[in-house]
């Protein structure tokens, strides 16, 4: 880099600076005000669904557009329901993906999206005689038992079978408020309805006229005279929310087709705050530690490494911003991950500018070599980590996809600072003449002579024993190992006020067949999570609130996953971790050669298997966080086995006078301290997260845990040693 380059380089870096600031900061609401980042329903509390249009009635001809009706429907619906920056999309074919920040009445929300609104007027039947042979359960041709919304049996009302008219023709629907001041609907029909009104009361006076909204009578008036103004009131004992939920929806329309919840996250606005205090706190920690450790090692080398890592920081929270990205917990993860791979830039760089001044090489000339000798192996690291993220994005949903976003843009940004920001600071100093030497602490002060391939075998036997042991527990547990959303099921979060005992939980579930859900106590001693099947919801909250209160406990969060949504997030996941594999043994193969990329496959594989097993053997389930913390496993071990390929490739090049095996000791050695301290900035993070990011990422950050010890210990006992092993290759 010249100094004509700074020219342009230093107000380029200022303009981005400036653009960052603009777009990021305040970043989270303070007193009130908004922040310019949106946050997940996770960090805020509300509601997720994924809803299915069942057009299996419907005619082929309706079929095609019934989906695009009801996403509309559905947003009127919301729109007048007034929740802030709703998100309603349409996903594949017939299913719609709607998100409710702030929303934590879930009972109130889904009657609001899941009633299909369809409206119809019907007679009441005037016979005594028919009504008992109904109940009898002999109904009457023409006639149809409907129970009645404020009635206590499952058949109030005998009603004649023909509909008279429908809701179609309804403009308006208001609440009111009529005898007693009791809230009621109040409702408008246009000309063609009014005149067909007007014919039905003119030809029933004295007859009850029942109004049906879903097949439940709502209301059942008797006609006094006829209606001629297209005016009339739905009454039945509603509640003010009741009745505004009822105008919404007569308002917004008739659904085209039933509606059925397939996917349910709810989130209580406590877990959201204690999510955020989490996730605030474990970023705190892990980025202190990874300050203070670069400033510490590398001195003013590590100053400059901080203040691009604070720079980096920015950009992600800009990138958030500026792409209207939602800010999940697992995203914040992703951000504190970024801190210790973006310090992985950093130590390349040094480590390499280290050689070069080891070789009585000018400040200058020191630089440039490392800045250059580094930027391939960074190049190849970090691409190989974001076809993981990419993956990880295309394959995931909701906060797995706030994740991969968080991280692509995390390592984009690394580059940039790492690689042109660190440079330019440096350059800045060394025209001033204030940059004569970088001096920095040395972990390893001279290269080590470790035999690694002399100890590969034995280290075999050790990985396919723990590979084992993984296996057999996978075996053993079966599908007790999956979670809820990849089997379809119930999880529900209570926080309670008093301590309680999972028996007792247990024995009240017994009593209304649930007592073989899964009962354990979560973090703090008061939280309580089941396991139950789908469907279960319901009548488990009645039974604790009959039996201990409704103000006793709260219910935090809530995931209603159907059979059949888990299996498709359950192949999905497989799918992602295939493609994983596929893409970086296809760039491994592009940048090096088939021998590489089968050490660099068989490592990555270990390391999967290797947590995956440790997930099982420490009682955890598989969750699509857990599978996302394994992908990112994958791009780090990957990146920490390219540095070594490099250094072998770059060997090789030299033409330096040695046999394969001698080469392989030699390039590991040379880079044990970059792997060592890699490792260890990643650790610090992961560390964090799993002690202070709270319950919700705990699996996520013990997933990562096992994987960083895994990745860094098959990166130099099986991608190298794999190389000499490799059939026909020995060398």
């Amino acid at each position: 880099m010249t100094e004509k380059s700074l020219k342009w380089r230093l107000p380029l870096m200022a303009a981005i600076l400036a653009a960052c600031l603009y777009y990021a900061i305040p970043p989270f609401a303070v007193d009130g005000k908004p922040g310019k980042i949106k946050l997940g329903l996770d960090l805020q509390g509300g509601m997720h669904l994924v809803l299915e249009v069942d057009t299996s009635k419907l005619p082929p001809e309706a079929k095609e557009d019934a989906t695009v009706r009801a996403v509309e429907i559905i947003r009127n619906r919301i729109d007048q329901f007034g929740v802030a920056e709703p998100s309603i999309q349409r996903e594949g074919t017939n299913r719609i993906v709607v998100q409710l920040p702030g929303v934590t009445d879930r009972e109130r929300a889904l009657q609001l999206l899941g009633k299909t609104a369809l409206m119809e007027f019907k007679l009441v039947s005037e016979s005594d005689d028919l009504y008992k042979q109904a109940i009898s359960g002999k109904v009457p041709d023409g006639y149809k038992l409907y129970k009645m919304k404020a009635g206590e049996g499952a058949a109030d009302l005998l009603l004649e079978d023909k509909t008279l008219m429908t809701g179609e023709h309804l403009t308006k629907a208001n609440v009111g408020f009529g005898e007693y001041n009791q809230p009621d609907v109040e409702f408008e029909l246009d000309g063609t309805g009014a005149k067909i009104f007007a014919e039905i009361t003119r030809a029933n006076i004295h007859r009850r006229l029942a109004i049906v909204l879903d097949g439940v009578v709502q209301s059942a008036p008797e006609i006094q005279s006829e209606i001629p103004g297209g005016k009339g009131v739905i009454t039945g004992r509603f509640t003010l929310d009741q009745a505004t939920d009822l105008s919404i929806v007569l308002r917004a329309g008739a659904l085209p087709a039933p509606i059925v919840v397939k996917e349910e996250r709810s989130v209580g606005p406590s877990l959201g705050k204690d999510s955020i205090d989490q996730g605030i706190n474990a970023s705190c920690i892990g980025f202190a530690l990874v300050f203070v450790f670069m400033l510490v090692y590398y001195l003013f080398a590590g100053f400059v490494a901080n203040l691009a890592l604070a720079f980096n920081i920015l950009i992600i929270l800009a990138a958030l911003s500026y792409f209207h990205a939602t800010l999940t917990l697992p995203g914040i993860a992703g951000a504190v991950l970024t801190m210790g791979m973006a310090v992985d830039t950093n130590v390349l760089i040094f480590e390499r500018i280290r050689e070069e001044q080891a070789l009585k090489k000018p400040m200058g000339a020191a630089l440039a070599a490392g800045y250059k000798k580094a930027f391939t192996t960074i190049l190849d690291s970090n691409v190989t980590t974001l076809i993981t993220a990419a993956i990880l994005y295309y394959m995931g949903s909701g906060p797995v996809k706030g994740f991969a976003l968080t991280l692509a843009v995390g390592l984009i940004a690394s580059m940039f600072t790492g690689i042109t920001v660190t440079r330019a600071f440096f350059d800045v100093c060394l025209y001033k003449g204030g940059l004569k030497n970088l001096r920095m602490f040395h972990f390893l002060k001279r290269t080590p002579k470790v035999n690694f391939l002399k100890y590969r075998k034995v280290c075999y036997v050790v990985s396919i024993a723990l590979i084992g042991a993984g296996l057999y527990s996978m075996v053993q547990r079966g599908e007790k190992l999956f979670g809820v959303e990849f089997t379809g099921g119930t999880l529900q979060e209570y926080r309670f006020k008093k301590a309680i005992e999972v028996e007792d939980i247990r024995k009240a579930l017994s009593e209304i067949g649930y007592g073989t859900a899964t009962i354990q106590h979560a973090g703090k001693t008061n939280d309580i999570i089941i396991r139950s099947v789908q469907g279960s919801e319901e009548a488990i909250q009645s039974r604790l609130e009959k039996d201990l209160g409704k103000e006793s406990f709260e219910l935090l969060r809530l995931e209603s996953i159907g059979p059949v949504v888990g299996k498709e997030l359950k192949i999905k996941a497989l799918w992602a971790l295939l493609l994983s594999l596929l893409g970086i043994w296809a760039y491994v193969v592009y940048r090096f050669d088939f021998r590489f990329a089968a050490g660099a496959i068989l490592a990555l594989i270990h390391d999967g298997l290797v947590t995956l097993g440790l997930v099982s053997l420490t009682g955890r389930e598989y969750s699509v966080t857990v599978f996302a913390a394994v992908l990112t496993i994958l791009g780090f071990s990957i990146n920490d086995t390219i540095v070594i390929f490099d250094r072998i490739r770059e060997r090789r090049r030299l033409g330096v006078k040695e046999s394969f095996e001698q080469n392989i000791n030699t390039s590991v050695n040379q880079t044990l301290s970059r792997t060592i301290l890699t490792s260890m900035t990643v650790l610090f993070v992961v560390i964090a997260l799993y002690l202070f990011g709270g319950e919700v990422i705990n699996d996520f950050a013990f997933t990562m845990l096992a994987g960083v010890i895994a990745g860094t210990y098959s990166t130099v006992y099986i991608a190298a040693p794999v190389l000499v092993d490799w059939p026909g290759q020995k060398k």
